[in-house]
């Protein structure tokens, strides 16, 4: 049992359920995309939809909590770990769908592959439409539950609809019934988005491919991919950047313990190497409070926290 977890028997009763894997204090560092936090009480992939199901019923009725971790591409896990259960979806766990017409095509595909499949699908049924999503790291699953996008386009613009499993059984909810914006969603509480079917139109296969990569190339230059870190830190304001706000207030480049304001970017925050979530947090409640203090603008964090965080 990892360090700073009560002597519960939690992974031992999560073992007597079917068609799930568990793995007690698992380190969860190496499944986010900054690579900073403590393990999971236990970590646990469902093999398939039932067991998913089967796995929510019991933390319903035995009151554990739950944390779904996608890509862990927008997530800061704290040094002390997340208590309870941590659900992460296998890539595989669903098989993906492809029905194509004349003008238009549907592709249902799971939560848990990565976002870059959507785009490789697309361009191999002749569709086209979610090129700004190409270069967002992370899951299907997590840019549906925060609404991913660019300033070229947001998640919504090509869903249709989302599955989502709960304690009493999986179901499809059409768009429309999904309250979204920026960089939000309001998706059934307690709920696992399983599935999602993306509705995009035919079009100019080469334009679409020109769009990608010029995407791409922007990014490489502009963003420190070469780095461990979250994507953007912040959302946007109205009629502003937070990237500019936060250099405004000279911290472009700015360094606590071993996370630091990107010198490339300042609305990101890079590893170092041997960060803390201590070391992010710290930095990430500096940029806000600078930024409030001498700019008046309340920047809202795109970045989740989750598990315990230590002073």
């Amino acid at each position: 049992m990892a360090a700073g977890f009560s002597s519960s028997s939690l992974p031992e009763r999560l073992g007597r359920l079917s068609g799930v894997d568990v793995t007690a204090g698992a380190p969860l560092a190496p499944l986010t995309s900054v690579r900073v936090g403590g393990p999971a009480e236990a970590l646990v992939r469902p093999r398939s939809p039932d067991a998913l199901v089967a796995l929510l019923r019991f933390l319903r009725e035995e009151g554990v909590p739950l944390t779904v971790l996608g890509g862990g591409a927008n997530t800061l896990v704290g040094d002390g770990g997340i208590p309870g259960v941590t659900v992460k979806l296998p890539s595989d766990l669903f098989p993906e769908q492809a029905e194509v017409g004349a003008e238009e095509g549907r592709l249902t595909l799971g939560a848990g592959a990565a976002i870059v499949r959507l785009c490789n699908q697309m361009r191999a049924h002749g569709l086209v439409g979610a090129e700004f999503l190409a270069g967002i790291p992370g899951t299907l699953g997590g840019a549906v539950t925060m609404n991913a996008g660019t300033k070229n386009g947001e998640c919504y613009r090509v869903v249709e609809a989302v599955e989502v499993a709960t304690a009493d059984g999986v179901g499809w909810i059409p768009k429309s019934q999904i309250p979204h914006g920026y960089r939000h969603t309001e998706l059934p509480r307690g709920g696992v988005v399983t599935r999602i079917r993306f509705l995009l139109p035919r079009g100019d296969l080469e334009a679409s491919k020109k769009a990608m990569d010029e995407d791409l190339a922007y990014r490489k230059r502009s963003q420190p991919l070469s780095q461990p870190n979250f994507g953007s830190v912040f959302a946007n304001p109205p009629g502003d950047f937070a990237g500019r706000l936060i250099e405004s207030v000279n911290l472009k480049g700015h360094i606590i313990g071993r996370a630091q304001v990107s010198t490339l970017h300042a609305n990101w925050i890079v590893n170092l190497g041997g960060a803390t979530a201590h070391d992010v947090l710290s930095l990430l409640t500096l940029m806000q409070t600078r930024v409030r203090e001498e700019r008046g603008v309340e920047l809202q964090p795109e970045v989740k926290r989750v598990g315990v965080f230590q002073p």
